[in-house]
């Protein structure tokens, strides 16, 4: 299955936090988009490795996505180098996405700007032909997604570009909202983090109705590019 998108995070729930909205668009407009988890999420504060695999997958259902796998690497540790790379690299070249999502480029969490440095660098190296990798025994060809973006996080980043997601802010708090054992729950017993407060919740919501209010919508979803983005003429612009 090729895929038109490819959102890589570093735990279950970034990428419902950081892009669910715009994946839950382009799936409604008919592209198909896979998940990539890096990690389990067994390092979390609250749940577990099982529970959060749980979460995720009813996640899934509710965004409409195609595919998701798990790298199953090593939560709070993994380390960009070349056998992380190599199994990031065997994903993109088996599912061809032509864009792909990585983690924010600097955040509070470590695992996510290590996340997105691991991720964008595998996009480049899967391009190169010298790189051999194989899946079922079969050498895989090269593959360079058209375009690697950043979605933004726990940290106020300055986006390069917002997406309207006006019609489907609550398909993203609803796939948030499937992660139960990491958010928000009033008079619950577990250990508190920064993300089980009401306010963290409260976020999803009033930060992408300020990144609407920039560009005239409801409700919009922030990006950065490591690169320049070009358009064919100026009414690509909203």
């Amino acid at each position: 299955m090729k895929l038109d998108i490819l959102a890589i995070g570093a735990h279950p729930d970034d990428v419902e936090l950081g892009c669910g909205a715009t994946l839950a668009k382009a799936i409604f407009e008919g592209k198909k988009v896979g998940i990539l988890d890096l990690t389990r999420g067994e390092l979390g504060t609250r749940g577990s490795a099982k529970i959060r695999e749980m979460e995720s997958a009813e996640a899934s259902k509710i965004l409409g996505i195609a595919i998701r796998k798990n790298l199953g690497f090593a939560d709070g540790f993994f380390v960009n180098d070349q056998q992380h790379q190599l199994k990031i690299i065997e994903i993109i070249r088996k599912y061809q996405p032509d864009i792909v999502l990585c983690n924010a480029i600097n955040d509070r969490h470590i695992d996510h700007s290590r996340g997105s440095k691991l991720a964008s660098d595998a996009c480049f190296l899967s391009g190169l032909i010298k790189i051999e990798t194989k899946i079922n025994n079969s050498l895989q060809l090269p593959w360079r997604p058209k375009h690697v973006f950043h979605y933004i996080q726990w940290k106020h980043l300055e986006p390069h570009f917002v997406v309207d997601v006006g019609d489907f802010i609550h398909v993203k708090l609803e796939a948030v909202k499937a992660y139960s054992s990491q958010f928000y729950k009033p008079y619950s017993d577990e250990p508190v983090s920064p993300i089980t407060s009401k306010n963290f919740l409260d976020s999803i919501t009033y930060r992408a109705q300020d990144l609407g209010r920039i560009i005239g919508v409801d409700y919009a979803e922030g990006f950065t590019s490591e690169r320049y983005i070009a358009v064919k003429n100026l009414d690509n612009l909203i």
